[in-house]
């Protein structure tokens, strides 16, 4: 009888150990699949990172080809300024002149 005793409780030890067996992969299961989420949200947004360098980096481009653009536009500005410059000082020194000349008739 002694031996018929130790198989129920030998049954339910093993169960036990069983149910602790399987709470435990279900936790260690649970816990994988969180880390899988997390990995696959972390390359989702390592993607739009990326994504958005590639915007970032186009927008910086052609800002670059505007400054260059605008460099090349304030040369021009430049020239033409001081050559009105040259003209209107041109434009005074025969003024100056013409007076000159209307004074001593």
């Amino acid at each position: 009888m002694a031996a018929a005793e130790s198989h129920p409780r030998f049954g339910q030890s093993v169960k036990g150990l069983l149910s602790d067996k399987v709470g435990s992969c279900s936790g260690d299961v649970i816990a994988l699949t969180r880390q899988v989420l997390k990995g696959s949200r972390s390359q989702e947004l390592l993607g739009q990172a990326a994504r958005n360098m590639v915007i970032q980096e186009d927008a910086i481009l052609h800002s670059e080809d505007s400054l260059r653009k605008m460099s090349i536009i304030t040369t021009h500005l430049q020239y033409h300024v001081y050559r009105l410059i040259y003209l209107l000082l041109l434009f005074l020194v025969l003024f100056h002149i013409r007076q000159e000349a209307i004074q001593k008739k």
